[in-house]
């Protein structure tokens, strides 16, 4: 099997996971947040908004992976995405309005992620040389 789907469909299930959870339970997930007991009364809607788009991009990783050189539009969007999750993650981090242990997937997960989708990237792949022995 090829690594880039196996990535994107890792990638959608996380994403469908988060997507899930935000949708169904919006105050649970933010009980893992740590958020508190007295959020804001719109924080669950915020949740709700932010897992439908969860899931989006869940399916679009699952189309994605069945054919990456089609989808490619998916991939980059996902690039885009988890680069900029993962600076908010860091800049929240820096000003201690999250602790580690409630957003470390969010300080791991982009840069697997990201990695992964930059090195098996269809056009990186359409122009790496075959290496002949």
């Amino acid at each position: 099997m090829r690594p880039m789907p196996v990535l994107l469909r890792l990638i959608g299930v996380v994403q469908v996971f988060f997507g899930v959870l935000f949708v169904l339970a919006p105050t649970r997930a933010g009980d893992v947040l740590g958020l508190g007991d007295q959020p804001p009364g719109w924080v669950p809607w915020l949740f709700v908004m932010l897992g439908a788009r969860f899931l989006g991009f869940g399916a679009g990783m699952f189309w994605a992976a069945r054919d990456p050189a089609a989808h490619v539009g998916w991939i980059d969007a996902m690039i885009g995405v988890q680069v900029l999750d993962w600076i908010g993650t860091l800049a929240f981090l820096a000003s201690g309005s999250v602790p580690l242990p409630n957003v470390a997937s969010a300080v791991v997960l982009p840069v697997v992620f990201v990695a992964g989708l930059l090195w098996w990237h269809p056009r990186r792949q359409a122009h790496a040389v075959p290496v002949t022995g």
